[in-house]
């Protein structure tokens, strides 16, 4: 069936870069787009006017958050209770377990992947917590992502996650890394299998890869094991990395090498190589380290970063700068990594922090997030089939509807969209044909039960913080309210 969509702002896709269409058409059939532009010449089976209303690409987020929102609760403490967030060196070893049930995290991922598409995210590769696991994540919570991701129609790059240590807080209140390396091969191998039985399931949707946890919690051996893994599969590796300065220092004791330079010496830059974060690299004005060329060599190996603006704000940290980066060659992608997962509101911090950090107006200009949240995600995956709306392009696009009061004057419409509108906005969903999302509801899902169900969730995660702090405080005393609380 030949579907037409029209729209006030249509953003196309010329060969070589994102072109807005005013009062402009896009077409499609079974999967893929066939026409963006003007006039389309043949007859088509579905017309569907979308109005005062942005037609864009399907977003693309790279370090998509696949949780229960943490950032609540973990982006406001002051030193002394941040630390009573982390794991104690006694949990790591008498206490670690799964704070929850196989078909409590199975509903967590329904629930994300549901706010994923509410906030026009129509590729994901995921990133949750390891906090609540015994260990991280295991193959049959992933193989059950995969049904769920297929049953609401989400594009997703996807593996359980996997490491050989965890950040401990010691007795007297230091901070270090505790192994147990077997754990760390057994999360590979069930890695290694996970992509072996659902890469290209669900027609294509489910692509598979390999997603080792932060830098400092996997071995130089597992780092290497990864890489070789990755170049048999042929499939992409993702790793946190130059995300945390105890990061920086504690690879800097034990190796003698910058993050970088270690991944180097593993083999894992490259093309299928993707980073979230790379702030810290040397040079950066919170590090004492040299800069060394980082930027010529993400850009020469051809390794992307994946900026997450809206989580590096809530936590007090921030590339320096995305323009440079740019600059250097680097390839940016765009990643949500925190609650909302609204990479339209992420892209606008963005925006709006580079200013500061690079002292003009002109910096983190819209037109180059936008670019990143497309176009950068889709050369992170190595697909030129994603991120624009293009003829033989498979039909990914969203409608931002522009016509409430509240969205204010219209101007250009990306940076209309970064300053005046956001996820919220978003009513249509179409994913590989498929629409998944129409007039702001997803068939089949019940947002009153699952929003009470995911209170319920919040609760009990925030109720098992006390068990791992390192001085046992109570619920009460790690997250204070911001004002005195009366009731309840």
């Amino acid at each position: 069936m030949k579907t037409k969509v029209t729209g006030l702002f249509v953003i196309g896709y010329d060969g070589a870069d994102h072109v807005i269409y005013k009062h402009g058409e896009v077409v499609y059939e079974g999967n893929r787009i066939l026409f963006v532009g003007h006039n389309y010449p043949g007859p088509v089976d579905q017309a569907i006017d979308a109005g005062q209303a942005i037609v864009s690409p399907g977003l693309i987020d790279l370090d998509a958050l696949a949780d229960i929102d943490h950032a609540l609760i973990d982006t406001w403490q002051p030193p002394e209770l941040d630390l009573g967030l982390q794991w104690s060196e006694d949990y790591f070893l008498h206490q670690r377990h799964d704070v929850f049930s196989p078909e409590e995290e199975v509903f967590k991922r329904r629930y994300a992947l549901t706010q994923l598409l509410l906030n026009g995210i129509t590729t994901a590769m995921p990133i949750a917590a390891e906090t609540h696991k015994g260990w991280a994540e295991p193959y049959d919570e992933f193989a059950a992502v995969a049904e769920v991701a297929g049953d609401l129609g989400l594009r997703m790059y996807l593996g359980p996650s996997y490491r050989s240590g965890v950040n401990v807080v010691r007795p007297d209140g230091s901070r270090t890394v505790l192994w147990d390396e077997a754990q760390g091969l057994a999360g590979l191998d069930d890695a290694i299998r996970f992509v072996q039985d659902f890469d290209g399931a669900h027609g294509g949707l489910i692509r598979g890869c390999l997603l080792p946890c932060r830098i400092e919690t996997v071995t130089v051996d597992l780092m290497r094991r990864t890489k070789a893994a990755a170049d048999e599969l042929g499939c992409h590796v993702r790793m946190h990395c130059l995300q945390g300065l105890h990061e920086v220092r504690f690879l800097r004791q034990w190796y003698g090498k910058t993050p970088l330079e270690l991944l180097a010496e593993t083999g894992l830059l490259g093309p299928r190589m993707l980073i979230p974060h790379a702030i810290y690299i040397g040079g950066h004005s919170q590090t004492d380290e040299p800069y060394r060329g980082e930027l010529e060599l993400l850009a020469s190996t051809g390794t992307s970063v994946i900026h997450c603006p809206l989580t590096s704000v809530r936590y007090g940290n921030m590339l320096e700068s995305f323009d440079r980066y740019r600059r250097a060659g680097v390839n940016i992608a765009l990643g949500s990594d925190s609650f909302p997962p609204d990479l339209i509101r992420g892209m606008d911090y963005g925006n709006n922090v580079m200013k500061l950090i690079d002292g003009q107006k002109s910096a983190g200009a819209a037109a180059d997030y936008f670019r990143a949240a497309t176009l950068g995600g889709a050369r992170a995956l190595g697909r030129d089939d994603l991120g624009r709306l293009a003829p033989g392009a498979l039909a990914d696009l969203i409608i931002v509807d522009l016509s409430h009061l509240r969205t204010g004057p219209i101007d250009d419409p990306i940076r209309t969209l970064l300053m005046n509108a956001g996820g919220a906005f978003v009513r249509t969903v179409v994913i590989n044909g498929r629409t998944v999302v129409r007039d702001g509801q997803i068939p089949g899902v019940d947002f009153v039960a699952l929003k009470a169900a995911g209170q319920a969730y919040f609760d009990k995660m925030k109720a098992a913080y006390p068990e791992r702090d390192y001085l046992r405080r109570p619920v009460k005393e790690l997250f204070p309210p911001s004002f005195r609380l009366i009731g309840g």
